[in-house]
């Protein structure tokens, strides 16, 4: 594809994307709206992504070790930080009602959503986006990343879009592929959604406190 219908997919398909995105979050959780919506946004994702960029080679074993270690330390950070996060409301609030589409889902589904939705992210923002981005891929391609989560007015998302877009796109520069963001994304992913939400047991989706179960 030339760079310019490519171009033109990638716009096209990041506000549709973020449409669909902010829409699912304004679901209720666990209902098939917010299940449609979820897999519309990564389907997006990934055909415009494998349409606007060439194919990559596979990993071999050696590549995935190092970005799995790297996941888990990004988690790392994350569940330190989140005694923080609690303490500022805005952000108290933010992550509460995102970790409540994990509380309130049913696990199987959420986990399959969540790490279908890493790989699409990466197809198409850490392949696609950055491909077509130029010199400053790693800036643009966090930008693109960073705009289409606000469609979610979910602060802490989009506190976490940067931090992770930033390494996610990082990892691409350094590597040469899409292989390595991927392996690390959904490694953090997994942690963040099993693990996290105990550290914000007791807190509401209203940012109240609750009693622990």
């Amino acid at each position: 594809m030339r760079d310019t219908g490519a171009r033109l997919l990638v716009a096209i398909a990041s506000v549709a994307g973020g449409t669909q995105l902010g829409l699912s979050l304004a679901s209720r959780p666990d209902s098939p709206r917010f299940y449609g919506l979820t897999a519309g946004v990564a389907t997006t994702w990934l055909v415009a992504g494998t349409a606007a960029r060439p194919a990559h080679d596979t990993p071999d074993g050696r590549s995935v070790a190092g970005p799995i270690a790297l996941g888990v330390a990004a988690f790392a950070a994350f569940y330190t930080a989140a005694p923080v996060a609690r303490r500022i409301p805005v952000l108290g609030r933010a992550v509460a009602g995102a970790l409540g589409y994990a509380h309130h889902g049913r696990t199987p589904l959420v986990l399959a959503t969540t790490l279908l939705n890493g790989v699409a992210e990466e197809v198409f923002f850490r392949g696609a986006v950055y491909d077509l981005a130029g010199d400053h891929a790693v800036a643009t391609s966090t930008a693109v990343y960073v705009s289409v989560t606000a469609a979610t007015r979910n602060p802490a998302l989009v506190l976490a879009s940067l931090v992770m877009g930033t390494l996610f796109a990082w990892q691409r520069r350094t590597s040469g592929d899409v292989w390595a963001p991927i392996l690390t994304h959904l490694t953090w992913s997994i942690l963040m959604l099993t693990v996290l939400p105990g550290r914000f047991a007791g807190t509401a989706r209203d940012g109240s406190m609750v009693p622990r179960p």
